[in-house]
């Protein structure tokens, strides 16, 4: 874990200045060693380094695990009050925490996209110039595997199989192989056979997608590019990487496909952690008929 002796430094202020008990002490710092394990694993960050987004994506993260909204919330105060102390010691400028809002009532399902607004926000990189070609090829393999956005931009050249349409994801603990549907086949093929070569900075380059500098792409910079895109698009729902990981796995299970191929696809650990989708279609399924049912 980066950053792990300025936890050290909160629990000795909890303990000698806020005198805080036992319990209280425990919660908090197994809240953020989570954090500091999900930074470094997913976000190659630490806590001085990072950023609201980054927060943002760790407590949805733990939405999408099927935490409680006891947990969620009990995490946000703990992160709150470190985020907090750092300010205080004058170790941060801004505060990445000030923003976090606890769930106040029932848990909140993660939003995902309908089938068309995918379709709508696909549409949106022109490949009238090198950006597009890239842009398009990133969105399509993000929504055709719904791989985390730190697998993404991990990606190497020699990851992708497009003979065989599949790509090799190396996940928190285990590497797992992804099926790729032929659209994403096809923008990969063009960005990497004819578009990639011009835009790496040196031939050495392994990352599969880089930025305008010719390296490797930035957690950052995909996430200004997305909400680019939304924006064109016009997309009310707040879009994040997340939003196409939830929408890849809520559409599988929409048309049939089973849990344990989800989970897989998904690369959980556990399946407690994919059957929030279930939730999710039936929450979906419900709202529908509603809307629909003359008798609703």
């Amino acid at each position: 874990m980066q950053d792990s002796k300025y936890l050290d430094q909160y629990e000795h202020y909890l303990t000698d200045v806020k005198k805080a008990s036992q319990n209280t002490l425990s919660s908090y710092l197994r809240d953020l060693r989570q954090l500091g394990d999900y930074l470094d694993l997913h976000l190659d960050t630490g806590f001085l380094a990072a950023e609201n987004s980054d927060l943002g994506e760790y407590i949805d993260w733990l939405r999408s695990a099927g935490k409680s909204v006891a947990t969620v919330s009990r995490s946000i105060a703990s992160i709150k009050g470190f985020y907090n102390y750092l300010m205080n010691e004058q170790l941060i400028r801004v505060n990445p925490a000030s923003q976090l809002v606890p769930d106040k009532s029932t848990h909140k399902l993660p939003q995902i996209l309908t089938s068309k607004e995918v379709e709508l926000l696909l549409e949106q990189p022109k490949c009238t110039d090198l950006k597009g070609y890239r842009d398009r090829a990133m969105l399509e393999l993000l929504y055709a595997t719904g791989i985390r956005v730190s697998e993404l931009i991990a990606l190497d050249i020699f990851d992708l199989n497009l003979p065989a349409g599949i790509i090799r994801c190396q996940g928190r603990d285990r590497e797992r192989a992804i099926p790729l549907y032929q659209t994403a086949v096809q923008a990969l093929r063009e960005y990497v056979e004819f578009i990639r070569p011009q835009m790496v900075a040196s031939p050495d380059e392994t990352a599969l997608f880089v930025n305008v500098g010719g390296e490797r792409m930035s957690r950052q910079g995909f996430w200004k590019i997305i909400k680019s895109y939304q924006n064109k698009a016009h997309i009310e729902k707040t879009i994040t990487p997340h939003t196409l990981r939830h929408s890849f796995a809520a559409h599988l299970l929409e048309n049939g496909a089973d849990l344990r191929s989800i989970q897989e696809m998904l690369g959980h650990a556990d399946i407690s952690s994919t059957q929030i989708y279930s939730q999710l279609v039936k929450a979906q399924l419900k709202e529908v008929y509603n809307k629909a049912h003359p008798r609703a």
